[in-house]
């Protein structure tokens, strides 16, 4: 579990066949869970500048690779008594998105990004997002674009510094939209879904 706030921007020393190396000052073990860019992935093995973690053919179907290349947010998976202050983040990566416009407004910048209209279902105005691991609110959704609004510090802190219009990015819709959603498309139309299996679900998380 993850909370989309990026531990380091650290950089990729190579990517041959299913193994990522990475170059970070973060001290890893063998076994740790790391999102990078988003993506959770399992440390394979421990070097003196970093780690190597392994991508398996369906994690590369479903990422932006291209993004694998040179500089890449990492964090460590959450630990009990952790602060938290992003959102729960599961480092399923969902979809890749395309950057469609990125337009300065002043004291922000309003990022704008597609995603198949299959997704936009669990993608809710003021609801939460991650893109490449970074925690998001989406503040509009318009067909199958949805806007976000960067801040400056965000913006020179994290790779969003580098995208442009094209560029593809590893999206996490809202977990909690996932699961209502399937219990809907899952449910006997007799049965529905009441507030009460709302407020249930959104206990348990």
């Amino acid at each position: 579990m993850f909370t989309g706030l990026i531990r380091e921007i650290a950089h990729v020393k190579s990517f041959s066949g299913s193994t990522l190396t990475i170059r970070a000052k973060y001290k890893a073990k063998l076994g740790d869970s790391i999102a990078i860019n988003g993506a959770c992935l399992t440390v394979v093995k421990v070097n003196p500048d970093g780690f190597s973690v392994e991508l398996s053919p369906e994690s590369q179907k479903h990422l932006a690779l291209e993004n694998y290349k040179d500089e890449v947010h990492i964090e460590p998976a959450m630990m009990m008594g952790d602060r938290f202050e992003g959102h729960v983040v599961q480092g399923h990566v969902d979809a890749i998105g395309v950057i469609k416009d990125i337009k300065n407004s002043g004291n922000s910048f309003d990022v704008f990004v597609e995603v198949d209209k299959k997704f936009i279902p669990f993608i809710v105005p003021k609801g939460s997002i991650t893109i490449d691991g970074v925690s998001l609110t989406v503040n509009e959704v318009q067909g199958t674009v949805f806007r976000l609004t960067i801040i400056p510090h965000t913006m020179k802190e994290t790779l969003f510094k580098n995208y442009r219009n094209g560029s593809k990015v590893n999206v996490e819709t809202d977990m909690f939209a996932r699961y209502v959603s399937h219990i809907m498309a899952h449910q006997k139309p007799s049965e529905g879904l009441t507030w009460n299996d709302v407020d249930s679900i959104s206990a348990r998380f």
